[in-house]
């Protein structure tokens, strides 16, 4: 039996014991939450927040998204105004204009005006292969200042999700120009101001991250003062903080680290002090196969369905996730936007992946525990986040289960950054992945199929790779609607179809707090949490 000392690898977990801390000791006293809003709130970690330069993807999206702001907002009702009060898009789908907010400033009192947003937007340009990953990187032709407060953005063609992607934690946000360096920020910034509700006012590197709140911020300041970030290993460690008040808090950084398993989460909520608040799913967690790397047996898409065949996703969902993460058989959940599409069905059964290895050549020979094809043993690499306990158990038993049908999983743990980086260098057999969430999807996952930097190994070496890339390229300026679901349609099965991207299953953010603290809600994304909401009644 599998144990269930295993964490949401997505859960947002919040635990906020009690309210009012004095400067020596963290532990804190109900009686105060009662009348008084919390001044200062410590949670742990269980990575450091990195390079905050919004405009680069090292630093940790949930202190990038309370310190930096977009122009606009994606919320469960569609795009709403953020730093720009309106908006007007032209008939030809081409120029998109905005009316910005007045009287904003950066942390640092630089005015946040059209100018601001041109020198922010021309930065990121600058750096376009960067963002590759991004189409709007590339249809963007030009950023012109009309007034002090109105700026237009010109696209080379029509590009529907063009708002969505202005509404991401990065990189189209905007940092204080005094930031700059040399009028860029490709090679580094001065300074972390955004217009956010917070800002970073102290950070050592792997220890801890102080933010505190933006007494002028437009919205209105926080309720909670000061955020301290705590570095601590995921675990144990952070549980026993959590129980002695040394922090308050804790959550799972946007890569997915854990820090305390689900029973020890239930521990808590059982206690009866507590709350817990689900989102809807989030995300899709995932097995990723490189179907170009030709000496692998992951290029053969019999392998990749025997694979996909070998998940027991229920016996993960029960006792891994003790419930709360469904099972995924499809690359996105159907609450995504054009993903509720019927797929051929492939429930847990290692009867029919043997059988398809059968078919493809990979045999059983006499004694022999690993089968072979053409002499070659289908032996497979299976990379997961080091940092994981949850990605670690699901490799383990997923290696089990292919050993029963003779096949060899080699199970290497590395840091995220490491995984990543093999992603778009192709250094990889199958990886742990997921999609990149519901704000983003379905356009932002899809689009990167086609991307160097993302999953481009991953589907380029399937038989349909050129038609693939032709639908996508064709969906992203689609200005039909039905046209836009037919091709989503096609583009989901034909990735379905080759097994490049193997479900395991969905996460949703989870908070865990006492029962005084109001104002939990989730944004339209897996990675960022809205502090600046929290309160006490």
């Amino acid at each position: 039996m599998v144990k269930k000392r295993f964490i949401l690898i997505y859960l947002l977990l919040v635990t906020v014991l009690l309210a009012g801390c004095s400067s020596n000791n963290t532990t804190n006293s109900t009686e105060n939450t009662k009348n008084e809003a919390p001044q200062e709130r410590v949670f742990a970690t269980a990575k450091d927040i990195n390079d905050m330069n919004p405009h680069l993807y090292p630093g940790s999206m949930w202190a990038q998204g309370i310190v930096y702001e977009s122009l606009v907002e994606n919320t469960p009702e569609g795009i709403k105004p953020l730093l720009a009060e309106s908006w007007e898009i032209s008939k030809d789908g081409k120029v998109y204009t905005f009316h910005l907010r007045k009287n904003v400033t950066f942390h640092d009192g630089a005015p946040f005006n059209a100018e601001a947003v041109k020198k922010n937007i021309d930065a990121v340009q600058s750096n376009a292969a960067k963002h590759a990953w991004i189409k709007l990187s590339a249809k963007l032709v030009e950023t012109k200042v009309i007034d002090e407060h109105t700026v237009e953005l010109v696209l080379s063609e029509p590009y529907y999700p063009t708002l969505l992607e202005l509404s991401m934690t990065r990189p189209y946000v905007f940092i204080s120009p005094n930031d700059f360096k040399n009028g860029e920020t490709k090679d580094g910034v001065n300074g972390y101001n955004g217009t956010g509700p917070y800002k970073l006012t102290d950070h050592k590197t792997d220890q801890y991250a102080v933010l505190e709140a933006n007494e002028q911020y437009w919205n209105g300041a926080p309720a909670i003062k000061k955020l301290t970030a705590k570095v601590l290993p995921a675990g144990e460690t952070t549980f026993l903080a959590l129980q002695k008040g040394e922090v308050d808090f804790v959550f799972t950084d946007d890569r997915g680290t854990d820090s305390i398993d689900v029973e020890a989460m239930n521990t808590l909520a059982d206690s009866g002090k507590f709350q817990i608040v689900r989102s809807e799913p989030m995300n899709t967690k995932m097995i990723v196969a490189n179907s170009s790397k030709k000496d692998s047996p992951a290029a053969d898409r019999a392998v990749r369905e025997a694979i996909w065949y070998s998940i027991d996703r229920e016996t993960i969902s029960k006792e891994l996730f003790d419930g709360v993460e469904a099972p995924a058989e499809t690359l996105f959940s159907s609450n995504v936007n054009y993903a509720n599409v019927e797929l051929k069905a492939r429930g847990y059964n290692t009867e029919t992946a043997a059988k398809l290895l059968d078919e493809a050549g990979w045999s059983l020979q006499g004694g022999d525990q690993i089968r072979k094809k053409d002499g070659k043993e289908l032996i497979l690499n299976l990379y997961y986040d080091a940092s994981s306990s949850s990605q670690k158990a699901e490799a383990e038993l997923l290696q089990n289960t292919l050993k029963g049908i003779g096949v060899q999983l080699e199970l290497l743990g590395e840091e995220s950054s490491s995984i990543a980086n093999r992603r778009s260098t192709g250094e990889y057999d199958l990886l742990f992945n997921q999609t990149w969430g519901l704000a983003y999807d379905p356009q932002s996952t899809i689009a990167s199929f086609t991307s160097d930097a993302a999953y481009k190994h991953t589907t380029s070496g399937i038989a349909q790779a050129d038609e693939l890339y032709k639908k996508i390229d064709e969906v992203m300026v689609s200005t039909d609607e039905e046209t836009r679901q037919s091709l989503y349609k096609d583009i989901l099965t034909i990735v379905h179809d080759e097994a490049v991207f193997i479900p395991i299953t969905n996460g949703s953010v989870t908070v865990v707090a006492p029962a005084a603290l109001q104002g939990i809600s989730f944004k339209q994304t897996q990675y960022e949490l809205p502090f600046e909401k929290m309160h006490f009644k």
